[in-house]
C-alpha cells in the first residue's frame, strides 16, 4: 500500500516551460494571483445593507526572472510585441518534489510579454545579471 506524502512541496524545486521557447532555469517566478471584483447592489426598497455580485475575474501579471545568457529567445518575444507582433502563449509552471518529479502544475493562458526589464551592473558587486520578463494573461489553471 501507498503511503502518501503529506509534507508540504519547497518552492525553490520548479521548472517554467513557455511554449515554443527553450529558456534555462529561471532563479524566481512571481505573481500568480486571482481575484473577482465585488459589485454592491441595492434595490430602493431592501435594506441599507447592499448585496455583493461577483463581477469581473481579474490575474495579476506574471513576473519571470532569471540570470543573463546569450539566449534571446524571451527578449525576442517581447521584441515582436514592442513592433505590434503580439504572439499569446501558453506558459507551465511546474512544482516539483525533493525526487524531482511534477507534483502541481500551473498554467498560465494566452500569456504575452508586457514589461521587459534589462539588468542593472555595478562594477562592485559580485552578484548574476538578472533580465525580468513580465506576463499579461487571461486565466491560469491549476492542475495535479
Amino acid at each position: 500500500m501507498a503511503v502518501e506524502r503529506t509534507d508540504p512541496y519547497r518552492k525553490f524545486r520548479y521548472r517554467v516551460e513557455v511554449e515554443g521557447i527553450q529558456q534555462a532555469g529561471f532563479s524566481e517566478v512571481s505573481g500568480f494571483d486571482a481575484s473577482l471584483d465585488v459589485v454592491e447592489y441595492r434595490n430602493g426598497n431592501e435594506v441599507i445593507t447592499p448585496r455583493k455580485l461577483p463581477g469581473l475575474a481579474k490575474y495579476g501579471n506574471i513576473t519571470l526572472k532569471w540570470g543573463v545568457t546569450d539566449s534571446l529567445d524571451l527578449y525576442e518575444w517581447i521584441s515582436n510585441c514592442v513592433q505590434g507582433k503580439v504572439t499569446r502563449k501558453t506558459v507551465t509552471i511546474i512544482a516539483l518534489d525533493e525526487e524531482g518529479q511534477d507534483v502541481a502544475t500551473w498554467q498560465i493562458i494566452e500569456a504575452w510579454p508586457c514589461k521587459y526589464t534589462a539588468p542593472d551592473f555595478n562594477a562592485t558587486a559580485s552578484d548574476v545579471a538578472i533580465e525580468n520578463l513580465e506576463l499579461a494573461h487571461e486565466g491560469m489553471t491549476r492542475t495535479k
